[in-house]
């Protein structure tokens, strides 16, 4: 296999040459952050040297150059995702917000004593608390929707689970875990012929293939920015302009409002209304150069491209005995976790970061998914465009000196 970017896209990424342990970093926990490349560290740079000012309602240049370019990232953001209107998408601070977003003012406005909300058993813990927080306060049901030991949704089960008091269905498009790639579509279509409106968990999506909200035809879909390259900090809540007017407000303050008195509020238009208080303008920023560096290295080329390391640590990993991959649906994403033998995941991500190689262990914010398969954590190793199969390499010999150490 011919590593594609090694030139054009590993020396835009400054962290990725200095030496941890006196070993060149490999870099393997893309699932849990990205690095940052050149060009988004030097927009955040920029804007903090050159037009550093808060947004909207400033008159001086400042101000508006600031502004001009804030809303420039949301048109981009659309854009990327093909949402219909620009006003439909709200910044927060990551998908965690994103989605506590939805469910705190879609459940406040729809949500009754005794109704149901379905997710998936897959699901990481910032789409499930969310959701119980919101049952204890209305009365309402968490029902879930289990998966089978390869990693793939039970779908044939969720109409099941569909009554007349769903209200909504919320879910991940790619498992953070198991790698499984979700036919949401499949599922928006069963969803929709009940009139029950869908939330997408894309955290994991976005960064590793073209997303399509209306071809989705998702109701909600939430992202963060530091998965794709883009900084912490900034995330997104696209939602369909429907449920965006009907909503009330997630929180209040400053900038989701159009007047105020001691007797009432009027709401800012959309997408303001969901915008309290000063965001992060330097990483919406920087966000919008993240959107523009994967675009211009072409985001079917870097599917494609991570497609193949997936393949190849497969592959590899699995020669390595007693080693045994948690999550192994026929459509992943590029996320391989795994175990060998008995040994601790955490005691086997400690020898893999002192022989150089970055890994997640434990149970990546998905314990329902340790309960299923009834084992404490797994190793994740992630892959993004700047990894190599020489990396892959390193990794596989690190698992196996790792592993005859602890065994």
């Amino acid at each position: 296999m011919k590593n594609r970017f090694k030139t054009m896209n590993r020396e835009d990424f400054p962290i990725l040459s200095q030496q941890v342990y006196k070993k060149p970093l490999i870099y393997f926990d893309n699932a849990a952050t990205t690095q940052k490349p050149n060009v988004v560290i030097d927009g955040l740079s920029q804007y903090y040297q050159t037009i550093n000012s808060n947004i909207h309602r400033g008159v001086h240049c400042l101000s508006q150059q600031a502004t001009e370019e804030f809303e420039l990232a949301r048109k981009a953001v659309q854009r990327f995702i093909n949402a219909p209107h620009d006003y439909e998408i709200v910044f927060t601070r990551g998908a965690t917000e994103s989605i506590n977003l939805v469910a705190a003012s879609f459940g406040r406005t729809y949500i009754q004593a005794d109704d149901e909300i379905i997710i998936s058993e897959m699901e990481h813990h910032s789409n499930i608390v969310p959701w119980q927080f919101l049952c204890e306060d209305r009365g309402a049901r968490l029902r879930v929707l289990p998966f089978s030991d390869n990693g793939e949704l039970r779908l044939e089960q969720l109409e099941e689970l569909i009554t007349s008091k769903t209200k909504i269905i919320a879910l991940t498009h790619v498992s953070n875990t198991l790698g499984t790639i979700n036919p949401v579509r499949e599922i928006i279509r069963i969803a929709h012929s009940h009139n029950i409106p869908v939330m997408v968990d894309g955290a994991q999506a976005v960064a590793h293939s073209a997303v399509d909200v209306q071809e989705l035809d998702c109701d909600f879909y939430c992202f963060s920015g530091h998965k794709m390259y883009a900084p912490m900090g900034i995330g997104i809540m696209y939602g369909k302009e429907k449920w965006l007017r009907e909503m009330k407000p997630y929180q209040g303050g400053g900038e989701m409002i159009s007047t105020v008195t001691f007797e009432k509020t009027i709401y800012n238009d959309l997408p303001f209304k969901f915008e309290a208080g000063t965001p992060a303008v330097g990483d919406v920023i920087g966000l919008r150069k993240a959107i523009e560096y994967m675009q211009q290295t072409g985001i079917q080329r870097i599917a494609e491209y991570e497609q193949e390391l997936l393949s190849y640590a497969t592959e590899e990993l699995r020669k390595i005995p007693g080693l045994r991959i948690i999550g192994e649906a026929a459509h992943k994403a590029a996320v391989v976790s795994f175990l060998v033998g008995e040994i601790h995941p955490y005691d086997m991500g400690v020898l893999l970061d002192h022989q150089g190689v970055a890994v997640r262990t434990g149970h990546h914010c998905t314990q329902p998914i340790m309960d299923h398969f009834h084992i404490p954590g797994t190793v994740r190793a992630s892959f993004a465009l700047y990894n190599t199969k020489e990396e892959i390499d390193t990794l596989v010999r690190a698992v196996e000196k790792a592993a005859q150490m602890l065994q």
